[in-house]
């Protein structure tokens, strides 16, 4: 047999276990596979290796950030500012009057360190 007829086989038999498993009991699918997670020996320096690749990819497209990831980079929601600006931007989609809309930004800039995070970004959005 020749190396496509067996790649042809494998998929063909992978099908056929999912076919299998469609209507599955899922609590007992989650034990097998849980059961199976835990048999394979953990390759420490490869999970190492991947998390390194997957934090460089994140800092590299922080760097081509739209203004709006600067923002939540900034004011994270750890922080009270975070917190009110998170707050803001759900309830100015439901508030259908700019008047309840200004008193709303009023009500939640008025709270938190606004100055201590003026400067720390290079974003002149968050800044502003």
């Amino acid at each position: 047999m020749n190396a496509p007829n067996q790649t042809h086989l494998r998929f063909a038999e992978r099908r056929a276990e999912m076919a299998a498993l469609c209507r599955a009991d899922e609590p007992g699918c989650i034990a097998a596979l849980t059961a199976e997670y835990r048999a394979r020996p953990l390759d420490e320096a490869a999970i190492a290796r991947r998390a390194g690749e997957l934090v460089a990819a994140v800092r590299a497209q922080r760097k081509t950030a739209s203004g709006v990831d600067h923002l939540m980079h900034e004011f994270s929601l750890s922080s009270q500012e975070g917190i009110a600006l998170m707050c803001l931007a759900e309830a100015l989609l439901r508030i259908p009057d700019t008047e309840t809309m200004n008193l709303l930004i009023r009500d939640k800039i008025s709270k938190g360190d606004w100055r201590a995070h003026l400067g720390q970004s290079g974003s002149l959005f968050v800044n502003a």
